[in-house]
């Protein structure tokens, strides 16, 4: 491992120690309710006018939860299952039968009853680091009920679920990605194979419908047989999600042995091609698969699975994979870890990589641990 990976990894480590988790355990918390704020704004106060995604209450139970078992929170397990049990009592769906809606008004009152796939996705994130942290039997229940839930409700015949309860345009690949995660993520916490079994369900998926081998790309959005949506929609490209799969299909290929290399090289390296911005190092939020750029904004979180997918290819072989995440790590510091308030971060760069969205949501915070979780897994000489 370069000297620069390692000192970069320090760097964030340390902005995780002493900065974000020390702020958002002081500050972000509704101590009355154990519930978490949407977002900060630019001064670093609460945006109290904001209403709050019932999903970030997942997110941030994940962020708590595994920053205990890092050893940067010693109640984060405990803050996690408050959070969540105030979702399975405010929040859950008065006449589904199960799951939860989607929407809290600032006062925590729930203000849109939709159910959506990518939102219960978090939810069984959660219940699989409950368990691997507090070992509480009851978060794999929790887990198995809530799929269950979206099985009798969402399941369709040629694959996957539906997107909700709720009138939609598209079929999402993103839903998908985030249930092969939470899958694999409760098959390491529990040993239980069914879980194993259902990510092989999701990567099936990915072979037969996301990738597109003649293209070279990740497609994102779907009409309901799983026919590529048409016109301009059809060709949406998300490179921060190519980035995403080398790392989810390599995480898979640990746990199944399953050769999954033929994927990883192309995914990584048009996602490269297609969504890197080399002067400035930072990862575009869409493009074709012809290289058009289709939005020029950069979220965060486009950053923090670029450097991912480095460190997967970096221990496959690839040479300049290593240097590269140093550099991006370095980056991510330069654009989005410089909110003014220490601990906050920057959420969007435009067109000329200006700050575009300078609020702090807490959503980016699960991106952002994750990250860090690799980084010092790929420095312990881990995975």
């Amino acid at each position: 491992m370069s000297k620069d990976l390692k000192q970069q990894s320090q760097r964030l480590s340390q902005w995780f120690q002493r900065q974000a988790i020390p702020f958002w355990r002081e500050h972000s918390l509704v101590a009355k309710l154990g519930t978490s704020i949407e977002r900060f704004d630019v001064t670093g106060g609460v945006d109290t006018a904001a209403n709050v995604r019932v999903r970030v209450q997942a997110r941030q139970a994940f962020f708590f939860t595994a920053a205990q078992s890092m050893g940067w929170c010693e109640d984060g397990a405990a803050i996690g299952a408050r959070m969540l049990s105030f979702v399975e009592t405010h929040a859950a769906h008065p006449s589904a039968g199960g799951g939860y809606t989607h929407l809290f008004n600032p006062q925590f009152e729930v203000l849109d009853q939709r159910q959506d796939l990518y939102d219960h996705a978090f939810f069984l994130l959660a219940y699989a680091w409950q368990y691997r942290v507090s070992k509480d039997a009851s978060a794999l229940a929790k887990a198995e009920a809530l799929v269950a839930h979206f099985d009798a409700r969402f399941y369709t015949d040629n694959g996957g679920w539906k997107e909700g309860d709720y009138e939609y345009s598209w079929r999402r690949q993103n839903p998908h990605m985030h249930l092969f995660e939470a899958f694999m993520a409760l098959y390491e916490a529990s040993g239980d194979e069914q879980w194993l079994a259902r990510a092989g369900q999701m990567f099936e998926l990915f072979k037969s419908v996301f990738f597109s081998a003649d293209s070279g790309v990740l497609f994102e959005f779907f009409n309901e047989d799983w026919s590529l949506a048409p016109g301009a929609d059809g060709q949406v490209v998300e490179p921060g999600h190519m980035f995403e799969w080398v790392w989810l299909l390599d995480w898979y290929q640990r746990l199944t042995g399953v050769e999954v290399d033929e994927y990883l090289q192309v995914l990584f390296h048009r996602g490269l091609e297609l969504g890197y911005k080399a002067d400035s190092g930072l990862v575009f939020d869409s493009v074709t698969p012809s290289g058009a750029v289709l939005q020029s904004s950069k979220r965060c979180w486009g950053l923090t699975e670029l450097i991912k997918s480095c460190l997967v290819m970096a221990r496959r072989g690839d040479s300049n994979a290593e240097a590269l995440a140093a550099r991006s790590v370095a980056t991510l510091f330069d654009y989005y870890l410089c909110g003014t308030t220490p601990g906050t971060y920057v959420d969007q760069r435009g067109e000329h990589d200006e700050v575009i969205v300078d609020t702090a949501p807490a959503s980016t915070l699960y991106h952002l641990l994750v990250l860090m979780q690799e980084l010092q897994a790929y420095c312990d000489g881990e995975r």
